[in-house]
């Protein structure tokens, strides 16, 4: 594997690759890699030529300068992971490196309503953030094929907004979500975790599956508030949000829709830690 700093080394290389027709995997990640990341890198490899991964953790995209500075941070565990799978290059910036005129945003994001909501709603700014780092990475990248988590759900869906709102020669490929065998959704944030704040959040997957189970039984208003309660016995401090949402376009729905595909997003604080998960219901 090897590894580039600058934008002008990276470029160099990938450029002759690219005239070569060599195909691009690219997998962004912010580093505190998992197995998560690592399947990622394993379809990049099936389906491209030459893949690259970025480890950079984005300031843009943080709207609490406090989890900014406590994002873990293991790069040198990530490189050995990253040579393991067999990832060909690593591209590995400073933020002036990334952002050599500075952090603030050149171009907003019409990102119309998915920005208002969930994550939109209690990140202010965040999905500004993730749009500006994701399209300067990948017109340093180049890369045909582009491979995210589908984890983080809106942040996908904003990203394929992003991509469209630009016009990029990208495919958008998205990867499943791993989990512990608790069914604990793998998360760089689990490191932030006590061994007791991990069994507890395991009460995330617990409470989605409760609503899959549930939702063509109960009224979705009343699922989404046991759930919330559900989260609280079982040691969560506050939760932002759990909903029902259509899959397509994440419109929050209040009655159950046959033959609709259902999405369940889920925002919470566990031991200062915020964590996301989601699961498709139907």
């Amino acid at each position: 594997m090897i590894i580039f700093k600058t934008v002008q080394s990276i470029g160099k290389v990938l450029s002759k690759l690219i005239l070569e027709n060599k195909k691009i995997g690219f997998v962004p990640t912010m580093g505190a890699l998992h197995n998560g990341h690592l399947s990622l890198i394993e379809q990049s490899k099936k389906q491209a030529d030459i893949t690259v991964c970025s480890i950079f953790v984005n300031p843009t995209q943080f709207n609490d300068q406090t989890d900014f500075q406590k994002y873990p941070v293991t790069i040198e565990h990530d490189i050995l992971l990253l040579e393991e799978a067999g990832c060909d290059v690593l591209f590995l910036p400073s933020v002036h490196e990334m952002y050599p005129q500075g952090t603030a945003l050149k171009q907003p994001y019409d990102l119309g309503f998915l920005e208002t909501l969930l994550e939109g709603k209690y990140r202010p700014g965040h999905f500004q953030g993730v749009c500006q780092v994701v399209h300067r990475l990948l017109s340093i990248v180049k890369p045909q094929v582009l491979f995210l988590g589908q984890k983080d759900y809106q942040q996908c869906m904003v990203i394929s907004k992003m991509i469209e709102l630009e016009a990029l020669p990208v495919e958008l490929i998205l990867g499943p979500t791993h989990r512990e065998n608790s069914g604990l959704a793998m998360s760089s944030r689990n490191m932030r975790l006590s061994d007791e704040g991990k069994q507890k959040a395991v009460a995330i997957f617990n409470s989605m599956q409760y609503i899959k189970e549930h939702i063509t039984q109960e009224d979705v208003e009343a699922l989404q508030k046991k759930s919330i309660d559900q989260l609280l016995k079982a040691g969560f401090d506050s939760v932002d949000y759990i909903a029902i949402c259509n899959a397509h376009t994440l419109a929050p729905i209040h009655t159950y829709q046959p033959g609709k595909k259902l999405v369940v997003l889920v925002a919470a604080f566990i031991e200062g830690v915020r964590l996301i998960d989601n699961l498709m219901i139907n």
